[in-house]
């Protein structure tokens, strides 16, 4: 089919169209009593489609080279959402929440670790970043005040904080 037709189409019917339908469905509620089996089933869609979103992110060196992965990527896209097929209610029902279910301790486990690993990066790089600033803070300050000859009397000499040895070792 080519690459070119093939990453078009997928946009449109993989992408685009359930987008719209998701949001049908949304306004819909505003409207009238809302259809929770419409919205259940548009939010299970975009769950799989974003779990296999990034699982082709992963692995893509070693699946993208297969023939028609492009024309078998949107016919599932298509069996996910299409219909007659409502492949979304089997590949949700049948295969993932039964594996998230079994895992969602675990899964919640090293999800609270990563968030307090990035907290505890976040921290050392705004530490490291505040005491970059305030070192050519410093100097710049010491710069001005050594080459103002007639002001430099007045100025009390600034030493820039010496680093302490703990932060560098983290």
């Amino acid at each position: 089919m080519g690459s070119f037709l093939s990453r078009a189409l997928l946009m449109g019917l993989g992408y685009a169209y359930p987008a719209y339908e998701c949001f049908k469905a949304v306004e819909k509620t505003k409207k009238t009593k809302p259809e929770i089996e419409q919205l259940q089933f548009w939010c299970q869609y975009w769950i799989l489609v974003a779990l296999f979103t990034v699982g082709e992110r992963v692995g893509d060196a070693f699946i993208s080279w297969l023939p028609m992965y492009s024309e078998a990527k949107l016919a599932f896209f298509i069996y996910l959402w299409h219909p007659k097929t409502m492949g979304t209610d089997y590949v949700y029902n049948v295969i993932f929440r039964p594996y998230v279910a079994k895992h969602e301790t675990e899964i919640d486990g090293n999800l609270l670790k990563l968030k307090i690993k990035a907290m505890e990066i976040g921290l050392l790089c705004w530490e490291e970043a505040a005491i970059y600033v305030q070192t050519r803070s410093f100097e710049i300050l010491h710069y001005f005040s050594s080459h103002h000859p007639n002001e430099s009397s007045m100025l009390v000499p600034i030493v820039a904080p010496k680093r302490s040895n703990s932060r560098s070792s983290r």
